[in-house]
């Protein structure tokens, strides 16, 4: 299982990357694979708002269709259009191509809410 040091991750395995005042999110190598082959991906509209702990969108695999939830509170300002056509991307690059959205949120501090890589390891091998 593949878990960059610099990310933040949730409970619901979507992970946070700080990019100076915005974040960029997407699901987890751990929760990829877990789906198996992504086959479509919903997203938020830039310019909605997301709510920690509430849906944002969903993904769709072979097997089932798993809700996506934000982990902080924010705007959206950034969507990956590429997922559209090309979704299993969230199969092969979890952490690069198949980043979803970028979010300013609405405070940098509810990131202390969520787990570093060495926590959200310790949480997945519990399951």
């Amino acid at each position: 299982m593949s878990l960059p040091k610099e990310l933040y991750y949730s409970e619901e395995h979507e992970w946070v990357k700080v990019e100076g005042d915005k974040v960029r999110i997407g699901i987890t190598d751990h929760a990829q694979s877990e789906l198996g082959d992504i086959v479509f991906v919903e997203l938020p509209e830039v310019g909605d708002t997301i709510e920690a702990d509430e849906p944002f969108g969903s993904v769709e695999s072979v097997k089932t269709v798993s809700e996506l939830y934000a982990p902080l509170n924010g705007k959206v300002v950034g969507v990956n259009e590429e997922l559209d056509d090309s979704p299993e991307f969230v199969n092969e690059a979890p952490y690069d191509k198949a980043w979803m959205i970028i979010v300013e949120p609405n405070d940098m501090g509810e990131l202390e809410q969520l787990m570093n890589s060495d926590q959200y390891q310790a949480m997945v091998e519990e399951d």
